[in-house]
């Protein structure tokens, strides 16, 4: 199924040969406006592709170009709280790693759990913590694509984060290195469990991510983790966090986020 789903992907999209992928987070599909050349095909086109249903995400492929560069973009994710069984999130993966992806982007929104790390900054991921209790590998495994028990202590590797601060600190943009932790969702968090969070050594928490990442360690494709904080985790303000607080303040930080990932792929 991986294999035909590629190859039919390839045709209608005319894909020649793309290293680059990037997943995007909700309110942040503006980076899809800057490829040119584009192509696009509906994920509801593709067999046995998953849906997004979340608003925010537009569920969509595209293939296009960053300057010389082939891109793969995901405009629109899947989240385990949608209903979706984490190993589709991997199928999604092995489909890339078929079409020739070797380096991901993935960008999401996520609530601070630290005053410091304010709504509409940048956080570059270093690493996670899974408190989904789910995983997209697990079931039978495919030797072809990674071995049974995938080492993560490399997961976000330091070259792609060091580039990754060259080119913010040229543009002039505020970027904090900083571990992300993942829950399943859907609620937003209570009081006792960012406090929680925060002690285990989490500095943001958001419900995605993690799955596409330990599926791409997994087949040997380097991740850069960008996480644009929405809000403050509960009990840190006053005011309840929401998914339209989330949509706004990612909307905020789009055009500071596009141009770095921009620049970011020109440069890889």
């Amino acid at each position: 199924m991986i294999k035909s789903t590629a190859q039919y992907i390839k045709q209608k999209l005319n894909i020649d040969s793309p290293k680059i992928a990037i997943i995007l987070g909700s309110g942040l599909g503006g980076f899809a406006d800057v490829l040119e050349n584009i192509t696009t095909i509906s994920y509801k086109d593709i067999e046995g592709f998953p849906q997004s249903s979340v608003s925010g995400h537009k569920g969509e492929l595209i293939r296009g170009f960053v300057g010389d560069k082939e891109v793969l973009c995901l405009n629109g994710r899947f989240h385990l709280y949608e209903g979706h069984n984490p190993k589709v999130i991997a199928d999604v993966v092995h489909i890339l790693k078929e079409l020739g992806v070797e380096k991901m982007i993935i960008t999401n929104a996520a609530g601070s759990l630290k005053t410091e790390l304010k709504p509409s900054s940048i956080m570059l991921i270093k690493d996670h913590i899974n408190f989904s209790c789910k995983n997209p590998l697990i079931g039978s495994n495919d030797d072809m694509y990674g071995p049974r028990f995938p080492a993560l202590n490399n997961a976000y590797p330091q070259y792609l984060r060091d580039k990754c601060k060259e080119i913010a600190k040229k543009q002039g943009v505020g970027l904090e290195e900083g571990v992300y932790m993942m829950v399943l969702g859907p609620n937003f968090e209570t009081p006792a469990e960012i406090k929680a969070f925060s002690l285990l050594g989490a500095d943001a928490v958001g419900m995605s991510t993690v799955p596409e990442v330990i599926a791409a360690v997994h087949c040997s494709i380097d991740v850069l983790g960008l996480s644009v904080i929405t809000n403050y985790g509960a009990g840190l303000v006053d005011n309840p966090p929401s998914h339209q607080e989330t949509i706004t303040e990612a909307n905020k930080a789009s055009q500071k986020l596009v141009e770095l990932v921009k620049e970011y792929i020109k440069e890889l």
